[in-house]
């Protein structure tokens, strides 16, 4: 699921960017979703982990922002209904026994709606396994990439920064509110090899950085891109291989059960 300001590229995030969906195996455990339930993959992009849902036995549906992702979706897995909805307000037909997210939300910068979207299209008792940037997350990309459009465009790139990433704190107590019980909270680091050598991490910003650079020429992108590099290498390029300063949140919470009201008179005191 991705901001409308983010332009999206299927073919280059599949042969690039395969790797998002291969790191997503630790939240489909966490989920363990059993045959017949009936889960949404929320901010599912090309659609590999909802298929991957589905030859578990889930009955499975995909939504994501991007019409690019969906398109690919739709014609990678014919099978598994996708549809183009935004997360902060889908309401499906029926609810789900689980939604399940894998390096989305941090896209997502209304986490109260998402959350509150997610919490109604849950039964009672149902889960919610989730995966994402988590706070810091690639902090040292963001760093080298303020500094050069600053210092050399006058931009300020926190102004267009797309992302949000919460702390353990912060998302945990957004559930709760929204009336889930939080069952684990995990922050880790996990540094991320970027494909391609050389080019990994211009791979990355062509993906996922694009709207830092909008306005900029050809030239002058090559040239952000070149100082970008020079100042990441020294934390994030070792042994001819670009790495990601991931450090990842993985949440699963469940939809607390209303409490039935009492009848006795004590209640109605």
């Amino acid at each position: 699921m991705t901001s409308k300001e983010q332009k999206w590229d299927a073919q280059h995030y599949d042969g690039k960017m395969g790797f998002v969906a291969k790191l997503g195996a630790g939240v489909l455990e966490l989920l363990d979703a059993r045959p017949e339930e009936r889960v949404l993959d929320l901010g599912c992009g090309t659609g590999a982990l909802t298929n991957e849902l589905a030859s578990r036995g889930a009955q499975v549906e995909g939504i994501d922002l991007s019409e690019e992702m969906i398109e690919a979706a739709k014609a990678n897995y014919p099978h598994i209904p996708f549809a183009v909805e935004d997360a902060h307000s889908y309401r499906a037909d029926a609810p789900f026994d689980a939604v399940f997210s894998n390096a989305a939300l941090h896209w997502m910068r209304q986490p109260e709606r998402v959350i509150e979207a997610v919490a109604a299209n849950l039964r009672p008792g149902g889960r919610f396994a989730a995966e994402f940037g988590g706070a810091d997350n690639v902090s040292a990309i963001v760093s080298a990439i303020g500094g050069v459009l600053e210092e050399r465009f006058g931009i300020d790139a926190d102004s267009r920064n797309p992302w949000y990433y919460p702390t353990i704190g912060e998302y945990a107590s957004l559930l709760e509110r929204q009336g889930f019980r939080v069952l684990s909270a995990e922050h880790f680091d996990r540094p991320t090899p970027l494909p391609e050598g050389d080019r990994g991490l211009r791979n990355w910003l062509d993906t996922f950085a694009g709207i830092f650079f909008a306005g900029l020429t050809e030239s002058e992108r090559e040239e952000a891109y070149r100082e970008i590099e020079e100042r990441a290498r020294p934390k994030l390029y070792r042994d001819g291989c670009w790495y990601g300063d991931y450090r990842r949140l993985r949440i699963l919470a469940v939809l607390k059960t209303p409490r039935a009201r009492s009848h006795s008179a004590r209640s109605e005191v």
